[in-house]
């Protein structure tokens, strides 16, 4: 089934692919909507997160022929040379990047198969570069100055490329400053375990051991806070993606779990 694709500025390029752990019909449904995709616009080249599906896949195809890359690692490279590139992430954008002609690759076939491969052709060894880079969430642009960077962007906001403000994510959020005062509080519990060692009364540490147990609860209303915030956001700005989503999730837990050891130390070491 042929997929939209995934242009700038939708954040989702920006995400990290993982790699394919289970090789079943899932996998080659994903496989058959890439190459779907690829002849509806034809494509000779593309990675999965390329329209939206976050593993580490890549078809590129050879005369009538799609090469299945699944799980690629470049392991070794040589003679490094000046490619020009364009990308279907950036429209009627060409740049020239570095890369290297030669390349060592080993993948992955549909059924687990690993295979090594050496590549001497420029132009496949520099697309399998490209490409490889998509699956790490990065980019063409990273590859070129900040200045040549901003001015290619200036030239997608005139050809409309580039939604209007509310549309998009924000650079920073306000969410950002739920995570902000949760880490000062998770640094003030981390910092009460150590007060015994410097012999305060009994008194002074019933009154730390007071104060974590206020800061724990309130750590937790800041979490609630922050993921309801991130709902809304995401709601709002239409280029929000799930992979943000999962970050928020990850956030969240990384911090409540930090919070309940923290509590529990407090309780062994000031009950």
């Amino acid at each position: 089934m042929v997929q939209p694709l995934v242009i700038y500025p939708d954040d989702r390029m920006n995400c990290t692919s993982t790699d394919v752990r289970t090789f079943n019909q899932t996998l080659w449904d994903v496989i058959d909507d890439i190459k779907d995709t690829m002849q509806s616009h034809k494509l000779d080249a593309m990675a999965a997160m390329q329209i939206a599906y976050p593993y580490n896949i890549i078809l590129i195809k050879e005369n009538d022929t799609y090469h299945e890359y699944i799980n690629p690692r470049i392991i070794k490279n040589e003679e490094p040379f000046e490619s020009e590139e364009s990308s279907l992430t950036f429209p009627d954008v060409t740049v020239t990047v570095p890369r290297y002609s030669k390349i060592k690759l080993v993948y992955e076939d549909r059924h687990a198969k690993v295979h090594y491969l050496d590549v001497d052709n420029p132009t496949l060894a520099a697309t399998l570069q490209r490409k490889i880079d998509i699956t790490f969430g990065g980019n063409l642009l990273d590859k070129v100055d900040q200045n040549r960077r901003e001015k290619i962007f200036e030239s997608l906001a005139g050809k409309g490329l580039m939604p209007q403000v509310d549309d998009v994510c924000p650079t920073f959020s306000k969410k950002d400053y739920f995570v902000s005062f949760t880490d000062k509080l998770l640094g003030l519990m981390g910092i009460s375990l150590l007060t015994p060692l410097f012999g305060f009364k009994d008194e002074t540490l019933q009154t730390i051991y007071t104060l974590d147990k206020f800061l724990f609860p309130f750590i937790v209303i800041l979490m609630i806070g922050f993921f309801f915030y991130a709902q809304y956001e995401a709601k709002k700005y239409s280029q929000c993606s799930s992979c943000q989503i999962g970050n928020n999730i990850g956030v969240i837990v990384k911090r409540v779990t930090v919070a309940i050891v923290f509590a529990v130390s407090s309780y062994f070491i000031f009950s």
